[in-house]
């Protein structure tokens, strides 16, 4: 077994390399504690979860969105999240006039602790019970990030990749005041690509909770998946936003063409920004006063890529 100081020291080296990197000041980059309520057999207590706030220059106000990480497959690396720094990715929400937060949430990199979404088993995953754990650190942030001068409280977009879409799905079933959108890069649990490629573990599970979820979602969801998806075949999430869809859930979903050889990552791949980039803004225009981010050769690089 590990001990807890092991534990602590692992996460204190990974926060020090994170720290170890240049602040991106351009971007405001800061490191802040997001207090939140941990509801526990022995009762509730309060803690301290880490996230990273971004900002565009000037007073704002600004719309908000709140970036969530996924989940490594290697339970081992979950430090390794540190805070994640996807930094291109950020540094194009804030020149579209975003504020930016982003959590780690409970078990992960800088905050470390107990993984307190995990789903269990395989045969019998509870994938409601991770996503209302996942949840609480998103809204937690979010409740964070409202306190802010610069953030426009009204304006909330919750933004996700692979376990962090599935984080922002679920937390935009609690309805959150201010949110007005979610957008679910390649968003889901189960996924184990070395055993079974493109098929997580049982994906009805997943359907019925994303069923669940979008019962008391009031916002639309933009979802984003690609081809080559070797955690999420494209049938199988077509069956998930089929149960969102008839739960009451309103969005889109996109599938890109192969990416690279295996799309599950593609959000965290710079070159990318500008395949997906396009969908985002398109989505988000109706519901959030943004800047036009202009990216040189998006047409032929999203064409090169995608050859």
């Amino acid at each position: 077994m590990i001990s807890g100081a092991l534990i602590t020291s692992v996460f204190s080296l990974v926060q020090a390399a994170d720290e170890s990197q240049p602040i991106a000041t351009d971007l405001h980059e800061t490191v802040v504690k997001v207090p939140m309520t941990e509801h526990g057999f022995f009762g509730d207590h309060e803690r301290d979860i880490i996230a990273t706030t971004y900002m565009p220059d000037g007073p704002g106000p600004f719309p908000l969105i709140v970036l969530s990480h996924g989940s490594p497959p290697d339970p081992l690396d979950r430090p390794k999240v540190g805070r994640y720094r996807e930094l291109p990715q950020i540094r194009t929400f804030v020149e579209l006039g975003f504020a930016v937060i982003v959590p780690i949430r409970r078990g992960y990199g800088a905050t470390g602790g107990t993984d307190e979404e995990d789903a269990g088993s395989c045969r019998h995953p509870d994938y409601a019970a991770a996503g209302k754990q996942a949840a609480q650190d998103v809204l937690a942030a979010v409740a964070y990030a409202q306190t802010l001068p610069q953030v426009d409280r009204d304006h909330v977009v919750l933004v996700g990749q692979s376990a962090g879409g599935f984080a922002s799905l679920a937390a935009a079933s609690y309805a959150p005041k201010g949110l007005v959108a979610v957008v679910n890069f390649s968003g889901g649990r189960g996924g184990n690509p070395s055993k079974h490629p493109g098929m997580p573990c049982d994906p009805q599970q997943m359907a019925n909770t994303i069923g669940q979820f979008a019962s008391t979602t009031r916002v639309p969801v933009l979802w984003h998946y690609v081809q080559n998806d070797m955690y999420f075949a494209p049938e199988v999430v077509a069956s998930w936003f089929a149960a969102f869809q008839a739960a009451g859930g309103k969005g889109q979903m996109i599938v890109e063409p192969p990416f690279g050889k295996n799309g599950h990552g593609m959000f965290a791949v710079a070159t990318s920004i500008p395949i997906w980039l396009p969908h985002f803004e398109q989505f988000l225009a109706p519901l959030v006063p943004m800047k036009q981010v202009p990216v040189a050769g998006n047409d032929q690089l999203a064409r090169a890529i995608h050859s």
